[in-house]
Formats: structure tokens, C-alpha cells, sequence
């Protein structure tokens, strides 16, 4: 089947109108968006927010949002609001009402039903002279000038408007409450991202695995501690215990193509100077990013002065970490 139309013309032409409409969202951004920011941080509920149709996948979409960056947040469909699901809201919460015309039958039903609750409504509307809109407490405007369809039908600029508009709320909220990276990792502990946010050098590095040797260590006994270790590489310390440098596989390779007499070398003659190094405290992906920053593949682990390991690529690989 030929196809009438030029595919990537239709394409931009879609994200050109969402683009345009997020543009204009700004105009919106007004005192009753910041009153009810300051609303919703002064109160002690939750935010439940609603729906009926796409505006119910964006409102879950919201709902995870808020979660995740600390204001707790609840679904309710529009729907199962009045057969039964409005038992869930509490006295103190606040009810966030997304529709793009603010007019459906479901939500002239709900609107008055909420109010005899006592709760305080939001209105995430694109019609500021609907139903929803005149009985709110606080109007969120997303009014857009069009959809994205051709037949101006399908919800694809509203709901991208709606959403955008819910991210503002959920990152004002967020840096409001001084939310931290630290308090982000306490609700996404699994998976690569919640590691990068809270995996310690400590945690990743092999326990009871410190390859050190002196720094007048014959060479015998460098490829010994290497092998033992299986770490492939030993750290360099003077007498003082004091890091002096490191000795990788890689460089015992280099000195046996330059040398055929090793009898006298020794662990001062061949390692590398100066070698990077990384608290044990330090978050994981601090390493990872160091070890790209200068391009080595592991980095001595310190307790103070003190090595306490080693922690290479491998160890962040297996760690989902890369």
C-alpha cells in the first residue's frame, strides 16, 4: 500500500503542535499554580488524583511521580469513584481532577461528590470555563490550541500538556521539601538506577582481598601477591604502610619485553607512580566516572590512609552499574 502522505512531515508536524503547546503552558504558570503548590505542601493528606479515559493513564502516570519524589499520591478512576472507590479519600487530602473539556457526565457526578467530602479540588483542565473548572478550588490551565490528530480528536496534545503540567507540580513540590538524591534512592532501590544512588565503593569491592607488597618486594613475590589476590594488580606501600603505587598485570608485561635480567628488579622499579584512588564511602558511580575520566579500569579503595581494596570495572559491571 503506497502511502499518500510523507511520514516524517506527519511526524514532525505532531511533535511541532505538542512542542508548541508545553511552550505556551508557561503563559499559565500563575499565583494560583504557586498558592496551590504552597496548598499542597501545608497539608497533611495525600494527593489522590483522577480521571476517566486518557486522562486516567496520565493521572497514574502523575501518581508515580509524586511518589517517587516524596508526596504520597493515590489513584482514583472516575469511573469506580462513585461505586464505592471514594472511601478512599481522607478528610485532608487533596483531589486533582484531570479532563481536557471538564464537562464528561462522570465528572459533573464526581465534582459534587468531592466537595461533600471536604476535600480540596484541583482542576487540571484545557476548558477554564468548564464545570470542573468553576467548582474548583485551585485551576490548573492547560488550555492548548489543538490536538495533535488531524481530525482534532484523539487526546495527544491535551494529554501531553496535562502531563508536562503534573511534572511542574511534582518538581516544585520536589525541591520545595529540599528532596535529595539520597531520599530519591530510599524509593528506587533496585534496578541500575537506584545502585548508581546508593552503592558504596565498600559495597562492591572483593571483602579480604588487599594485594599490597613493599616497595623493595622482589619480583617473585609482586607475581605472587598478584596471583593470590586474583585481583590483577598489587599496591605499592613504603614502610610506613603509605601508598606509593600500583602494579597491574599489564605493567609486569611491559617490564619482561623491556628487560631479560629481572633477578634485581624490584616493586618500586615498575609501578606506576601515584596511582588513582577512591574513598570507600564514595558512591559506586563516582568510581565508574573517574575510571572513564582517566581512563583506567580500577582504582585503589582507601580508609582514610588506609587501603582497604581494590574496585575495578568488572565489579561495577556485575553490579549493573555499567
Amino acid at each position: 500500500m503506497k502511502l499518500t502522505k510523507n511520514i516524517k512531515t506527519s511526524a514532525i508536524k505532531v511533535l511541532q503542535t505538542e512542542a508548541d503547546a508545553i511552550q505556551n503552558l508557561i503563559n499559565y504558570i500563575d499565583d494560583e499554580f504557586e498558592a496551590c503548590v504552597e496548598a499542597i505542601l501545608a497539608s497533611n493528606g495525600r494527593v489522590v488524583i483522577t480521571g476517566i479515559g486518557k486522562s486516567a493513564i496520565i493521572a497514574t502516570k502523575i501518581v508515580a511521580t509524586l511518589n517517587s519524589t516524596g508526596t504520597p499520591a493515590i489513584f482514583m478512576h472516575a469511573a469506580d469513584a462513585i461505586h464505592g472507590d471514594l472511601g478512599m479519600i481522607q478528610k485532608d487530602d487533596f483531589v486533582i481532577c484531570i479532563s481536557k473539556s471538564g464537562n464528561t457526565p462522570e465528572i459533573k457526578v464526581l465534582v459534587p461528590l468531592l466537595k461533600r467530602l471536604g476535600s480540596k479540588l484541583i482542576a487540571l483542565v484545557s476548558n477554564t470555563n468548564s464545570y470542573l473548572a468553576e467548582h474548583a478550588d485551585f485551576v490548573l490551565n492547560a488550555t492548548i490550541a489543538e490536538e495533535a490528530c488531524p481530525n482534532n480528536l484523539a487526546p495527544t496534545t491535551s494529554t501531553t500538556a496535562h502531563l508536562a503540567l503534573g511534572d511542574a507540580l511534582a518538581v516544585c513540590l520536589l525541591e520545595a521539601k529540599g528532596f535529595t538524591s539520597e531520599d530519591f534512592a530510599k524509593y528506587h532501590p533496585g534496578g541500575a538506577l537506584g545502585k548508581q544512588l546508593y552503592l558504596k565503593v565498600e559495597d562492591v569491592i572483593p571483602k579480604d582481598q588487599v594485594p599490597v607488597v613493599k616497595e623493595d618486594a622482589s619480583l617473585t613475590e609482586v607475581i605472587l601477591e598478584i596471583s593470590s589476590k586474583r585481583l590483577g594488580a598489587t599496591s605499592v606501600v613504603d614502610n610506613d604502610n603509605k601508598l606509593l603505587g600500583i602494579i597491574t598485570d599489564g605493567d609486569l608485561r611491559r617490564m619482561l619485553q623491556k628487560s631479560t635480567d629481572v633477578s634485581a628488579i624490584k616493586a618500586i622499579d615498575i609501578m606506576s607512580k601515584n596511582p588513582k584512588t577512591i574513598a570507600k564511602d564514595e558512591f559506586a558511580i563516582r568510581a565508574l566516572n573517574k575510571m572513564k575520566e582517566h581512563n583506567i579500569t580500577q582504582l585503589v579503595a582507601l580508609d582514610g590512609d588506609k587501603i582497604v581494596g581494590f574496585i575495578h570495572i568488572h565489579d561495577l559491571m556485575k553490579e549493573g552499574i555499567v
